[in-house]
């Protein structure tokens, strides 16, 4: 009696959640200006509030060869002056209207975005479209930031071992591709930026033309697009923008293994990258079905890896799995163990094979696939609660080689995986020849 029980309030949980959803979905309004920048509308008037974000098809993947980090380098000389508002202005003004103001790089995008009340919505356009095209910059500007993102690289990359083992380890998974090289660049080149590969990086991708203009809140579509057609669509497109080109992985011939030792080591671990297929456009079957792979086999305490290493065999005080769908090139699906005291990495490596090749004999447990399903589910539900999640959902997406559709399937074809398609998927991403293990240690005479 209970189990039927259970079982009806699943199915009603299921269908109001596709309700939910639907009614999201039909919120979303899109087009573009006659400058082809493209227009995303998400309306939600629960709070007098507006996220309103410009996000360019333009990353650090992009940069040319030899100027690494110049996407982020350039994503904080925008808060420098234009030709009308003075260094600092702009979020000064957010402030002085009780908002906040931030902006982030990847390898696939840069983004701006302002949270702040709706009707400060037309004073934000004004200031974030006078950036995109009327940059001022020197070189005192230029050496005042070069100083800040070296930094930025000392305290976040170069004082934790943890993250110079994971740069080596993309170095040495992508052998051509951009993805390689990391977002913030190499401390070397990083050193060397100048004014001219800074506006040439800005002049070249900051255009209408290269950009997605996402509004999330309590707005009504017209008067956005009333608006972004008075302050975006006035600017000039840039004629000599071209598709996105970028150096693609060769066939990949030979497993790599690197140890990275480091003094200041306090956890050692072992991390197996292998390349992956990328979530695109009209086509995310492989990317769903990897998503649900990685939570079968590192999602969580009932996860594959951590059932049997962690609680079963006791070998591992942590074990993980995990995955990039968002990606607009080639990604990667990566499995982690922290191993237990007294168990060495050579051991956690060798009870981490013999996991994965279990389960691939084994399969897929239909019971937690329908519970990571519906897991999966929720999540999605829960996080139409947040308009800024809306928001870098949409952005990001579009600005990673996705379409609004592909964002409004994406829940259907997550649901729609079963599990062979899991299986074959790990079949083709499981390829030594693909991949890079990495042990992360302290230095053998130090640890002896």
């Amino acid at each position: 009696m209970l189990r039927n029980v259970l079982k009806a309030t699943v199915i009603l949980v299921s269908w109001a959640c596709a309700a939910i959803a639907q009614e999201a979905e039909d919120q979303v309004t899109t087009f573009s200006l006659d400058n082809g920048m493209e227009v995303v509308v998400i309306e939600d008037h629960r709070a007098p509030v507006v996220v309103h974000m410009v996000w360019y098809k333009a990353g650090s993947a992009d940069e040319p060869a030899g100027s690494s980090g110049v996407a982020h380098f350039l994503e904080h000389l925008l808060f420098k002056g234009t030709k009308t508002l003075e260094p600092g202005e702009l979020s000064r003004v957010v402030a002085e209207n009780g908002g906040s103001d931030n902006a982030f790089t990847s390898y696939d995008y840069t983004a701006y975005y302002q949270r702040i009340a709706s009707d400060r919505l037309e004073l934000m356009m004004r200031m974030e479209s006078d950036r995109m095209v009327n940059l001022q910059l020197d070189e005192g500007d230029i050496a005042t930031e070069r100083a800040v993102i070296i930094e930025e690289r000392n305290q976040r990359t170069e004082n934790d071992p943890s993250a110079l083992f994971r740069e080596q380890n993309s170095a040495a998974l992508y052998m051509n591709h951009r993805y390689g090289v990391p977002v913030i660049g190499w401390r070397h080149e990083m050193e060397g930026l100048n004014l001219d590969q800074a506006l040439a990086y800005y002049k070249r991708n900051y255009a209408p033309n290269n950009a997605v203009l996402v509004v999330a809140g309590d707005v009504e579509a017209e008067d956005v697009r009333q608006l972004a057609d008075t302050y975006y669509g006035a600017l000039p497109a840039n004629p000599d923008l071209t598709d996105r080109a970028r150096p693609q992985e060769p066939r990949q011939l030979a497993e790599r293994r690197l140890v990275f030792e480091d003094p200041r080591v306090a956890q050692p671990y072992v991390m197996r990258s292998y390349l992956a297929p990328e979530r695109n456009a009209g086509d995310q079957k492989d990317a769903a079905a990897l998503v649900i792979l990685s939570e079968i086999l590192g999602g969580g305490q009932t996860s594959v890896l951590t059932r049997k290493l962690a609680f079963d065999q006791k070998l591992a005080v942590y074990a993980g799995a995990y995955y990039d769908a968002m990606s607009l090139d080639q990604s990667n699906f990566g499995l982690i163990v922290v191993p237990a005291p007294g168990v060495t990495l050579q051991q956690a490596e060798d009870a981490m094979d013999q996991v994965v090749a279990e389960f691939m004999v084994e399969g897929v447990d239909p019971a937690q696939l329908e519970r990571i399903k519906f897991q999966i589910h929720a999540q999605q539900i829960y996080a139409r609660d947040n308009v800024d999640g809306l928001a870098r959902t949409y952005g990001s997406a579009l600005t990673s080689g996705l379409t609004i559709q592909d964002v409004q399937d994406w829940p259907d074809v997550l649901a729609a995986v079963t599990a062979n398609d899991i299986m074959e998927a790990a079949r083709k991403v499981f390829d030594r020849k693909s991949s890079v293990t990495g042990w992360l240690r302290q230095p053998q005479e130090a640890a002896e």
